[in-house]
Protein backbone atom coordinates (compact mmCIF):
# COMPACT_ATOMS: atom_id res chain seq x y z
CA UNK A 1 0.00 0.00 0.00
CA UNK A 2 1.29 3.44 -0.92
CA UNK A 3 2.49 5.48 2.06
CA UNK A 4 0.27 8.32 0.88
CA UNK A 5 -2.75 6.13 1.75
CA UNK A 6 -1.80 6.07 5.43
CA UNK A 7 -4.15 8.26 7.47
CA UNK A 8 -2.81 9.45 10.84
CA UNK A 9 -4.79 8.04 13.78
CA UNK A 10 -6.71 5.45 11.73
CA UNK A 11 -6.04 1.76 11.21
CA UNK A 12 -5.45 0.73 7.62
CA UNK A 13 -7.67 -2.31 8.02
CA UNK A 14 -10.62 -0.13 9.01
CA UNK A 15 -10.14 2.15 5.99
CA UNK A 16 -9.90 -0.89 3.70
CA UNK A 17 -13.07 -2.42 5.15
CA UNK A 18 -15.07 0.80 4.90
CA UNK A 19 -13.80 1.50 1.39
CA UNK A 20 -14.84 -1.95 0.19
CA UNK A 21 -18.42 -1.39 1.41
CA UNK A 22 -18.90 2.26 0.53
CA UNK A 23 -17.19 2.12 -2.87
CA UNK A 24 -19.07 -1.01 -3.96
CA UNK A 25 -21.85 0.98 -5.71
CA UNK A 26 -19.29 3.18 -7.53
CA UNK A 27 -19.36 1.21 -10.74
CA UNK A 28 -21.16 1.05 -14.07
CA UNK A 29 -23.43 -1.98 -14.17
CA UNK A 30 -26.39 -3.13 -16.21
CA UNK A 31 -29.06 -1.76 -13.88
CA UNK A 32 -27.37 1.66 -13.86
CA UNK A 33 -27.19 1.75 -17.66
CA UNK A 34 -30.86 0.77 -18.00
CA UNK A 35 -31.96 3.38 -15.45
CA UNK A 36 -29.89 6.25 -16.85
CA UNK A 37 -30.94 5.35 -20.42
CA UNK A 38 -34.59 5.46 -19.38
CA UNK A 39 -34.10 8.86 -17.73
CA UNK A 40 -32.35 10.37 -20.76
CA UNK A 41 -34.96 9.01 -23.19
CA UNK A 42 -37.73 10.48 -21.04
CA UNK A 43 -35.82 13.77 -20.88
CA UNK A 44 -35.46 13.89 -24.68
CA UNK A 45 -39.23 13.48 -25.06
CA UNK A 46 -39.81 16.29 -22.56
CA UNK A 47 -37.31 18.54 -24.33
CA UNK A 48 -39.14 17.97 -27.61
CA UNK A 49 -42.33 19.13 -25.89
CA UNK A 50 -40.47 22.18 -24.62
CA UNK A 51 -39.40 22.94 -28.19
CA UNK A 52 -43.10 23.18 -29.06
CA UNK A 53 -43.59 25.80 -26.35
CA UNK A 54 -40.45 27.59 -27.53
CA UNK A 55 -41.77 27.80 -31.09
CA UNK A 56 -45.42 28.62 -30.36
CA UNK A 57 -45.03 30.59 -27.15
CA UNK A 58 -46.63 30.33 -23.72
CA UNK A 59 -50.07 30.21 -25.34
CA UNK A 60 -49.73 26.41 -25.42
CA UNK A 61 -49.87 26.45 -21.61
CA UNK A 62 -52.81 27.33 -19.38
CA UNK A 63 -51.22 30.67 -18.49
CA UNK A 64 -53.18 33.77 -19.43
CA UNK A 65 -53.35 37.42 -18.39
CA UNK A 66 -55.43 36.54 -15.34
CA UNK A 67 -53.27 33.68 -14.11
CA UNK A 68 -49.78 34.48 -15.33
CA UNK A 69 -47.97 32.35 -12.72
CA UNK A 70 -48.92 28.67 -12.74
CA UNK A 71 -47.34 25.27 -12.43
CA UNK A 72 -43.87 26.49 -13.45
CA UNK A 73 -43.56 29.05 -10.65
CA UNK A 74 -45.05 26.62 -8.13
CA UNK A 75 -42.41 24.14 -9.25
CA UNK A 76 -39.66 26.75 -8.83
CA UNK A 77 -40.75 27.54 -5.27
CA UNK A 78 -40.85 23.80 -4.50
CA UNK A 79 -37.36 23.16 -5.90
CA UNK A 80 -35.90 26.04 -3.94
CA UNK A 81 -37.59 24.67 -0.83
CA UNK A 82 -36.31 21.13 -1.22
CA UNK A 83 -32.74 22.34 -1.68
CA UNK A 84 -32.62 23.75 1.86
CA UNK A 85 -32.17 20.28 3.38
CA UNK A 86 -28.42 20.44 2.74
CA UNK A 87 -28.09 23.50 4.94
CA UNK A 88 -30.34 22.02 7.64
CA UNK A 89 -28.45 18.72 7.98
CA UNK A 90 -24.84 19.59 7.17
CA UNK A 91 -24.70 23.08 8.64
CA UNK A 92 -27.27 23.64 11.37
CA UNK A 93 -27.15 20.18 12.94
CA UNK A 94 -23.44 19.86 12.21
CA UNK A 95 -22.66 23.15 13.97
CA UNK A 96 -24.77 22.14 16.96
CA UNK A 97 -22.59 19.04 17.24
CA UNK A 98 -24.87 16.15 16.33
CA UNK A 99 -22.40 13.46 15.20
CA UNK A 100 -25.13 11.14 13.93
CA UNK A 101 -25.53 13.26 10.77
CA UNK A 102 -22.14 12.09 9.43
CA UNK A 103 -23.41 9.16 7.28
CA UNK A 104 -26.33 11.14 5.82
CA UNK A 105 -24.80 14.62 5.43
CA UNK A 106 -23.47 13.89 1.94
CA UNK A 107 -26.83 12.49 0.83
CA UNK A 108 -28.45 15.73 2.02
CA UNK A 109 -25.91 17.74 0.03
CA UNK A 110 -26.54 15.67 -3.11
CA UNK A 111 -30.27 16.38 -2.81
CA UNK A 112 -29.52 20.08 -2.23
CA UNK A 113 -27.19 20.34 -5.23
CA UNK A 114 -29.67 18.60 -7.53
CA UNK A 115 -32.67 20.73 -6.61
CA UNK A 116 -30.70 23.99 -6.51
CA UNK A 117 -29.15 23.29 -9.92
CA UNK A 118 -32.52 22.66 -11.58
CA UNK A 119 -34.36 25.49 -9.77
CA UNK A 120 -32.80 28.05 -12.12
CA UNK A 121 -33.83 26.02 -15.16
CA UNK A 122 -37.42 25.96 -13.92
CA UNK A 123 -37.51 29.74 -14.23
CA UNK A 124 -36.40 29.44 -17.86
CA UNK A 125 -39.38 27.18 -18.57
CA UNK A 126 -41.68 30.04 -17.52
CA UNK A 127 -40.05 32.53 -19.91
CA UNK A 128 -41.56 33.19 -23.30
CA UNK A 129 -38.21 34.58 -24.47
CA UNK A 130 -35.48 32.63 -22.64
CA UNK A 131 -32.89 34.20 -24.96
CA UNK A 132 -33.34 37.38 -22.92
CA UNK A 133 -32.27 35.74 -19.65
CA UNK A 134 -28.79 37.36 -19.81
CA UNK A 135 -30.53 40.75 -19.56
CA UNK A 136 -31.31 39.96 -15.92
CA UNK A 137 -27.58 39.99 -15.21
CA UNK A 138 -26.64 42.74 -17.66
CA UNK A 139 -29.42 45.22 -16.91
CA UNK A 140 -30.89 43.98 -13.63
CA UNK A 141 -32.02 46.62 -11.15
CA UNK A 142 -31.25 46.36 -7.45
CA UNK A 143 -34.86 47.38 -6.71
CA UNK A 144 -36.13 44.22 -8.45
CA UNK A 145 -36.81 41.14 -6.25
CA UNK A 146 -36.26 39.02 -9.38
CA UNK A 147 -32.58 40.03 -9.38
CA UNK A 148 -32.34 39.19 -5.68
CA UNK A 149 -33.82 35.75 -6.34
CA UNK A 150 -31.49 34.94 -9.23
CA UNK A 151 -28.49 36.07 -7.18
CA UNK A 152 -29.24 34.02 -4.06
CA UNK A 153 -30.23 30.89 -6.04
CA UNK A 154 -26.95 30.99 -7.99
CA UNK A 155 -24.91 31.68 -4.84
CA UNK A 156 -26.62 28.91 -2.90
CA UNK A 157 -26.01 26.40 -5.70
CA UNK A 158 -22.28 27.23 -5.84
CA UNK A 159 -21.93 27.04 -2.05
CA UNK A 160 -23.85 23.74 -1.91
CA UNK A 161 -21.67 22.27 -4.64
CA UNK A 162 -18.52 23.27 -2.74
CA UNK A 163 -19.92 21.95 0.54
CA UNK A 164 -20.61 18.61 -1.15
CA UNK A 165 -17.24 18.38 -2.87
CA UNK A 166 -14.64 19.78 -0.46
CA UNK A 167 -15.27 17.36 2.46
CA UNK A 168 -15.12 14.51 -0.07
CA UNK A 169 -11.52 15.21 -1.19
CA UNK A 170 -9.97 12.89 1.47
CA UNK A 171 -12.40 10.15 0.41
CA UNK A 172 -11.47 10.63 -3.24
CA UNK A 173 -7.80 10.29 -2.26
CA UNK A 174 -8.61 7.07 -0.40
CA UNK A 175 -10.65 5.73 -3.31
CA UNK A 176 -8.22 6.55 -6.13
CA UNK A 177 -6.09 3.45 -5.37
CA UNK A 178 -9.07 1.23 -4.59
CA UNK A 179 -11.05 1.47 -7.84
CA UNK A 180 -10.07 -1.88 -9.30
CA UNK A 181 -12.13 -3.04 -12.26
CA UNK A 182 -13.53 0.45 -12.74
CA UNK A 183 -13.35 2.50 -15.99
CA UNK A 184 -9.88 4.01 -16.47
CA UNK A 185 -11.46 7.42 -17.09
CA UNK A 186 -13.07 7.32 -13.62
CA UNK A 187 -9.72 6.46 -12.05
CA UNK A 188 -8.08 9.40 -13.85
CA UNK A 189 -10.85 11.76 -12.73
CA UNK A 190 -10.36 10.62 -9.14
CA UNK A 191 -6.64 11.27 -9.49
CA UNK A 192 -7.30 14.83 -10.69
CA UNK A 193 -10.01 15.63 -8.13
CA UNK A 194 -7.92 14.37 -5.21
CA UNK A 195 -5.59 17.37 -5.74
CA UNK A 196 -2.54 15.32 -4.62
CA UNK A 197 -4.06 14.81 -1.18
CA UNK A 198 -1.70 12.88 1.10
CA UNK A 199 -3.65 13.05 4.41
CA UNK A 200 -1.20 15.45 5.99
CA UNK A 201 -2.51 17.10 9.20
CA UNK A 202 -1.92 20.55 7.69
CA UNK A 203 -4.16 19.62 4.74
CA UNK A 204 -6.96 18.61 7.10
CA UNK A 205 -6.53 21.85 9.02
CA UNK A 206 -6.91 23.95 5.85
CA UNK A 207 -9.85 21.82 4.67
CA UNK A 208 -11.68 22.13 7.99
CA UNK A 209 -11.24 25.90 7.95
CA UNK A 210 -12.58 26.10 4.41
CA UNK A 211 -15.62 23.98 5.31
CA UNK A 212 -16.34 26.14 8.37
CA UNK A 213 -16.26 29.26 6.19
CA UNK A 214 -18.68 27.62 3.74
CA UNK A 215 -21.02 26.67 6.57
CA UNK A 216 -20.99 30.23 7.90
CA UNK A 217 -21.76 31.58 4.42
CA UNK A 218 -24.37 29.03 3.39
CA UNK A 219 -26.69 29.37 6.41
CA UNK A 220 -27.69 33.02 5.76
CA UNK A 221 -27.69 32.35 2.02
CA UNK A 222 -30.05 29.39 2.43
CA UNK A 223 -32.39 31.42 4.62
CA UNK A 224 -32.20 34.30 2.14
CA UNK A 225 -33.00 32.12 -0.87
CA UNK A 226 -36.44 31.23 0.41
CA UNK A 227 -37.07 34.50 2.17
CA UNK A 228 -36.43 36.40 -1.06
CA UNK A 229 -38.64 33.94 -2.94
CA UNK A 230 -41.42 34.64 -0.46
CA UNK A 231 -40.93 38.38 -0.97
CA UNK A 232 -41.75 37.95 -4.67
CA UNK A 233 -45.27 37.21 -3.46
CA UNK A 234 -45.49 39.26 -0.27
CA UNK A 235 -44.53 42.62 -1.81
CA UNK A 236 -47.81 42.61 -3.75
CA UNK A 237 -51.17 43.65 -2.24
CA UNK A 238 -52.93 40.61 -3.74
CA UNK A 239 -55.13 38.65 -1.31
CA UNK A 240 -53.44 35.41 -0.33
CA UNK A 241 -49.95 36.84 -0.84
CA UNK A 242 -50.17 40.05 1.20
CA UNK A 243 -48.61 38.57 4.35
CA UNK A 244 -45.86 39.63 6.73
CA UNK A 245 -45.04 36.06 7.78
CA UNK A 246 -44.31 34.66 4.32
CA UNK A 247 -40.55 34.60 5.01
CA UNK A 248 -40.55 32.20 8.00
CA UNK A 249 -43.64 30.49 6.56
CA UNK A 250 -41.73 29.55 3.41
CA UNK A 251 -38.56 28.58 5.31
CA UNK A 252 -40.40 26.23 7.68
CA UNK A 253 -42.22 24.67 4.73
CA UNK A 254 -38.89 24.23 2.96
CA UNK A 255 -37.56 22.20 5.87
CA UNK A 256 -40.58 19.89 5.63
CA UNK A 257 -40.21 19.20 1.89
CA UNK A 258 -36.42 18.94 2.12
CA UNK A 259 -36.45 16.54 5.07
CA UNK A 260 -39.05 14.31 3.42
CA UNK A 261 -36.91 14.26 0.25
CA UNK A 262 -33.89 13.28 2.36
CA UNK A 263 -35.77 10.35 3.93
CA UNK A 264 -36.77 9.07 0.49
CA UNK A 265 -33.15 9.30 -0.69
CA UNK A 266 -31.87 7.62 2.51
CA UNK A 267 -34.21 4.68 1.99
CA UNK A 268 -33.18 4.30 -1.65
CA UNK A 269 -29.44 4.42 -0.98
CA UNK A 270 -29.68 2.18 2.07
CA UNK A 271 -31.61 -0.49 0.15
CA UNK A 272 -30.09 -0.35 -3.32
CA UNK A 273 -26.49 0.36 -2.32
CA UNK A 274 -26.60 -2.12 0.60
CA UNK A 275 -25.56 0.47 3.16
CA UNK A 276 -27.64 -0.85 6.06
CA UNK A 277 -24.55 -0.92 8.28
CA UNK A 278 -24.04 2.84 7.84
CA UNK A 279 -27.55 4.24 7.29
CA UNK A 280 -29.22 2.49 10.19
CA UNK A 281 -32.66 2.52 11.80
CA UNK A 282 -31.18 4.94 14.33
CA UNK A 283 -30.57 7.53 11.58
CA UNK A 284 -34.15 7.15 10.32
CA UNK A 285 -35.36 7.62 13.89
CA UNK A 286 -33.34 10.83 14.27
CA UNK A 287 -34.44 12.31 10.94
CA UNK A 288 -38.06 11.32 11.67
CA UNK A 289 -37.91 13.30 14.92
CA UNK A 290 -36.52 16.23 12.95
CA UNK A 291 -39.34 15.91 10.42
CA UNK A 292 -41.86 15.90 13.25
CA UNK A 293 -40.36 19.07 14.73
CA UNK A 294 -40.29 21.08 11.49
CA UNK A 295 -43.78 19.84 10.59
CA UNK A 296 -45.22 21.10 13.88
CA UNK A 297 -43.59 24.49 13.27
CA UNK A 298 -44.99 24.55 9.73
CA UNK A 299 -48.45 23.62 11.00
CA UNK A 300 -48.31 26.61 13.34
CA UNK A 301 -47.53 28.95 10.41
CA UNK A 302 -50.35 27.40 8.38
CA UNK A 303 -52.81 28.08 11.18
CA UNK A 304 -51.55 31.64 11.51
CA UNK A 305 -51.64 32.21 7.75
CA UNK A 306 -55.34 31.39 7.45
CA UNK A 307 -56.74 32.14 10.91
CA UNK A 308 -55.96 35.88 10.87
CA UNK A 309 -57.49 36.75 7.45
CA UNK A 310 -60.40 34.37 8.15
CA UNK A 311 -61.16 36.29 11.35
CA UNK A 312 -61.14 39.68 9.59
CA UNK A 313 -62.77 38.45 6.37
CA UNK A 314 -61.94 41.37 4.13
CA UNK A 315 -63.70 41.22 0.80
CA UNK A 316 -60.95 39.70 -1.37
CA UNK A 317 -59.53 37.63 1.48
CA UNK A 318 -63.00 36.13 1.87
CA UNK A 319 -63.05 35.13 -1.82
CA UNK A 320 -59.64 33.52 -1.49
CA UNK A 321 -60.40 31.63 1.73
CA UNK A 322 -63.75 30.39 0.41
CA UNK A 323 -62.04 29.00 -2.70
CA UNK A 324 -59.54 27.11 -0.52
CA UNK A 325 -61.85 25.91 2.24
CA UNK A 326 -65.02 25.07 0.34
CA UNK A 327 -64.62 26.12 -3.29
CA UNK A 328 -62.76 25.06 -6.39
CA UNK A 329 -59.51 24.17 -4.57
CA UNK A 330 -61.08 22.68 -1.41
CA UNK A 331 -60.19 19.04 -2.16
CA UNK A 332 -56.53 19.85 -2.84
CA UNK A 333 -56.35 22.18 0.17
CA UNK A 334 -57.67 19.66 2.69
CA UNK A 335 -55.62 16.89 1.11
CA UNK A 336 -52.50 18.97 1.73
CA UNK A 337 -53.41 20.03 5.26
CA UNK A 338 -54.67 16.66 6.49
CA UNK A 339 -52.87 14.10 4.33
CA UNK A 340 -49.62 16.02 4.05
CA UNK A 341 -49.32 17.57 7.50
CA UNK A 342 -51.81 16.73 10.27
CA UNK A 343 -52.00 12.94 9.76
CA UNK A 344 -48.21 12.52 9.22
CA UNK A 345 -47.54 14.54 12.40
CA UNK A 346 -49.89 12.22 14.31
CA UNK A 347 -48.28 9.09 12.85
CA UNK A 348 -44.75 10.27 13.64
CA UNK A 349 -45.61 10.29 17.33
CA UNK A 350 -45.46 6.49 17.36
CA UNK A 351 -42.08 4.77 17.38
CA UNK A 352 -43.09 1.97 15.00
CA UNK A 353 -43.95 4.60 12.37
CA UNK A 354 -40.40 5.94 12.56
CA UNK A 355 -38.98 2.80 10.96
CA UNK A 356 -37.55 2.96 7.40
CA UNK A 357 -40.51 1.53 5.43
CA UNK A 358 -43.32 3.47 7.18
CA UNK A 359 -41.17 6.59 6.96
CA UNK A 360 -40.76 6.07 3.23
CA UNK A 361 -44.55 6.04 2.76
CA UNK A 362 -45.07 9.05 5.03
CA UNK A 363 -42.27 10.98 3.30
CA UNK A 364 -43.69 10.31 -0.17
CA UNK A 365 -47.07 11.70 0.94
CA UNK A 366 -45.47 14.75 2.55
CA UNK A 367 -43.16 15.35 -0.42
CA UNK A 368 -46.09 15.20 -2.85
CA UNK A 369 -48.24 17.38 -0.61
CA UNK A 370 -45.40 19.91 -0.37
CA UNK A 371 -45.45 20.33 -4.15
CA UNK A 372 -49.23 20.67 -4.18
CA UNK A 373 -48.98 23.21 -1.37
CA UNK A 374 -46.79 25.45 -3.55
CA UNK A 375 -49.37 25.15 -6.32
CA UNK A 376 -52.05 26.34 -3.88
CA UNK A 377 -49.86 29.24 -2.79
CA UNK A 378 -49.21 30.39 -6.36
CA UNK A 379 -52.40 29.79 -8.35
CA UNK A 380 -55.61 30.46 -6.33
CA UNK A 381 -54.77 34.08 -5.29
CA UNK A 382 -54.64 35.04 -8.98
CA UNK A 383 -58.22 33.93 -9.55
CA UNK A 384 -59.70 37.04 -7.94
CA UNK A 385 -58.01 40.14 -9.38
CA UNK A 386 -58.96 43.57 -8.08
CA UNK A 387 -59.96 44.76 -11.54
CA UNK A 388 -63.13 43.21 -13.04
CA UNK A 389 -62.60 40.56 -15.70
CA UNK A 390 -64.54 41.38 -18.88
CA UNK A 391 -64.74 40.20 -22.48
CA UNK A 392 -62.50 37.13 -22.13
CA UNK A 393 -63.30 33.48 -22.91
CA UNK A 394 -64.71 31.46 -20.01
CA UNK A 395 -61.75 29.04 -20.03
CA UNK A 396 -59.44 31.92 -19.17
CA UNK A 397 -61.22 32.42 -15.88
CA UNK A 398 -59.92 29.19 -14.29
CA UNK A 399 -56.33 28.09 -14.70
CA UNK A 400 -55.81 24.49 -15.80
CA UNK A 401 -52.31 23.18 -16.58
CA UNK A 402 -52.02 21.71 -20.06
CA UNK A 403 -50.32 18.47 -21.04
CA UNK A 404 -47.38 20.49 -22.38
CA UNK A 405 -46.97 22.27 -19.04
CA UNK A 406 -47.13 18.99 -17.12
CA UNK A 407 -44.57 17.33 -19.40
CA UNK A 408 -42.11 20.21 -19.10
CA UNK A 409 -42.59 20.18 -15.32
CA UNK A 410 -41.88 16.44 -15.36
CA UNK A 411 -38.61 17.17 -17.18
CA UNK A 412 -37.31 19.11 -14.18
CA UNK A 413 -37.87 16.13 -11.88
CA UNK A 414 -36.13 13.89 -14.40
CA UNK A 415 -33.15 16.27 -14.37
CA UNK A 416 -33.02 16.06 -10.57
CA UNK A 417 -33.01 12.26 -10.74
CA UNK A 418 -30.24 12.32 -13.36
CA UNK A 419 -28.05 14.58 -11.21
CA UNK A 420 -28.65 12.49 -8.07
CA UNK A 421 -27.99 9.27 -9.99
CA UNK A 422 -24.70 10.48 -11.48
CA UNK A 423 -23.37 12.01 -8.26
CA UNK A 424 -24.23 8.91 -6.24
CA UNK A 425 -22.89 6.39 -8.76
CA UNK A 426 -19.55 8.04 -9.41
CA UNK A 427 -18.79 9.27 -5.89
CA UNK A 428 -19.25 7.69 -2.43
CA UNK A 429 -22.52 8.72 -0.80
CA UNK A 430 -21.26 7.93 2.71
CA UNK A 431 -18.03 9.57 3.98
CA UNK A 432 -15.18 7.09 4.36
CA UNK A 433 -12.64 8.97 6.47
CA UNK A 434 -15.21 10.69 8.71
CA UNK A 435 -17.03 7.40 9.31
CA UNK A 436 -13.73 5.71 10.19
CA UNK A 437 -12.96 8.46 12.70
CA UNK A 438 -16.45 8.16 14.22
CA UNK A 439 -16.06 4.41 14.66
CA UNK A 440 -12.55 4.81 16.13
CA UNK A 441 -13.81 7.41 18.61
CA UNK A 442 -16.70 5.17 19.66
CA UNK A 443 -14.34 2.22 20.13
CA UNK A 444 -11.98 4.35 22.22
CA UNK A 445 -14.85 5.52 24.44
CA UNK A 446 -16.04 1.94 24.82
CA UNK A 447 -12.56 0.83 25.96
CA UNK A 448 -12.40 3.69 28.44
CA UNK A 449 -15.70 2.63 30.03
CA UNK A 450 -14.46 -0.91 30.47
Amino acid sequence: MNSQDQIPGLEQEKIDSLSADILRPVRINKSFLLWITFLFLALIICLYVYSIQLRKGLGVTGLRDITSWGMYIANFVFFVASSLVGMLISCVLGLIGFRWVTPIARIAEIVAVAFAAVAGLVIISDMGRPDRLPYVFLYGRVQSPILWDVTVVTTYFVLSLLLWFLPMIPDIAVARTRLQNRPSLLVKVYGILSFKWVHHPEQYKILNQAVKILIILIIPTALAIHTVTSWLFAVTPRAGWDSTIFGPYFVSGAFVSGTSALLIAMYFFRTNFRLQSYITDYHFERVARLLFLVSVVYLYFNLNEFLVPAYKMKKFDAFHIHELFAGHYAFAFWLVQLGGLVIPIFLLIFRFMRKPLPLLVISIFMFTASWLKRYLIVVPPQGHPYLPVQYVPQEWMVYKPTLIESTITLATFILVLIIITLLSKFFPVVPIVETAREESDQEAKSHEKH
